[in-house]
């Protein structure tokens, strides 16, 4: 089957879904399966040049077997493919991109990019998706814009006057990049894990720095813990926690061995910055040349801003991934979706919420 439009977005659409990395194409394929068409039916925007969702970002020395397991999207069996059985020499990036590609295709997606929605309104009748390509009246918007335009860097004392190199997650491209340096890992997720074993050997010396005690665990219900927490959090319109913060970190052999060679060993978070180094709590100096911030990502909604979703809690209330305080608007990849642990599940829940919004049932 065909299906990548070229070009802007349609005037109207029943439904506009916002992204089209896993939590979109997910929606996108179940609406689809319910009835739906693309076009008048429904559209996806992606502010991407290519398929892939943030996977076409990350930097190319990652690998499969390094990340997140990345669950197959619906109906990839039938097409032959599955995440499980990619090539793990290739870098991800390329795995991710190449699959969603043929995907898109095969379903007939008909995936709109790249266009960047600017702002999504109420026009009383329905909800105006404003982008750079022009407007899109919808009468329900599907929000699946995810995390990597927004990464987290949280404030410390002089960091503007580090006279070294700083990059967050997004701007990391490969470890020769750092030959040589005496390089600082922020964070405890995976992305800074596997910044640190890339690192070694390369860079001059590695220190890495966590807000919290970090720890490998081989735990399979450490995730259905952590979706429980995020959905908690999204239905009392409250901050969402970390996803890592109640997982852990994989006990895979390779993070054992590297933490067993002194490798992956947290230091507790330093206090300030200087312009060459880290200031520690018991006020020694660890001059770094760079550092890398490796710290998270926070949801991207300031599109949304014009619906007034936050609440005093300074989040936004979600229930089974419809926002409390509009209910035209559903949001997917976010809370206890914003993991491949969660957001294929709520692909199939939220097409058929939007079926029984539209009134068509499901």
């Amino acid at each position: 089957m065909e299906g990548v439009l070229g070009g802007g977005p349609p005037e109207a659409a029943d439904v506009v879904v916002i992204g089209a990395g896993q939590a979109g194409l997910s929606v996108a394929w179940h609406l689809r399966r319910l009835g739906l068409e693309p076009g008048a039916g429904f559209v996806a925007l992606d502010r991407g040049p290519d398929s892939g969702g943030a996977w076409q970002f990350r930097w190319e020395s990652l690998r499969l077997d390094d990340a997140h397991k990345v669950d197959d999207l619906p109906g990839m069996r039938e097409m032959g493919l599955s995440f499980a059985t990619a090539d793990p020499a290739r870098p991800a990036r390329e795995v991710v991109r190449d699959y969603y590609e043929r995907y898109e295709r095969w379903f007939g997606l008909n995936v709109v990019r790249p266009v960047r929605v600017t702002s999504v309104s109420d026009e009383g009748t329905g909800l105006l998706v404003a982008t750079d390509k022009g407007d899109v009246a919808a009468r329900v918007v599907v929000n699946a814009s995810g995390t990597w335009a927004r990464p987290f860097r949280p404030y410390f004392a002089g960091a503007a006057d580090f006279r070294g190199v700083q990059v967050s997650t997004p701007e990391y491209r490969s470890a020769e990049d750092f030959a040589g340096m005496r390089v600082l890992v922020v964070g405890g997720g995976t992305s800074a894990v596997g910044f640190l074993r890339e690192l070694e050997g390369v860079a001059a010396s590695t220190v890495w720095a966590t807000r919290r005690p970090v720890g490998f665990v081989d735990d399979p219900q450490a995730g259905v813990r952590a979706v429980r927490r995020a959905d908690e959090a999204a239905r009392a319109g409250l901050p969402l926690p970390s996803i890592i913060s109640g997982t852990g970190l994989p006990a895979t052999p390779e993070n054992l061995a590297a933490r067993d060679r002194g490798l992956l060993v947290a230091r507790p978070m330093f206090t300030a910055i200087e312009p060459d180094g880290v200031r520690w709590a018991d006020g020694s100096l660890t001059p770094v040349d760079a550092i890398v911030w490796a710290t998270g990502f926070r949801s991207e909604l300031t599109h949304l801003a014009p619906l007034r979703l936050r609440e005093p809690g300074g989040g936004v209330r979600v229930e089974n991934g419809r926002a409390v305080r509009e209910p035209r608007l559903f949001l997917a990849g976010f809370g206890p979706q914003a993991s491949t642990i969660g957001a294929n599940r709520a692909g199939r829940a939220i097409a058929r919420q939007v079926m029984a919004e539209l009134g068509t049932g499901a």
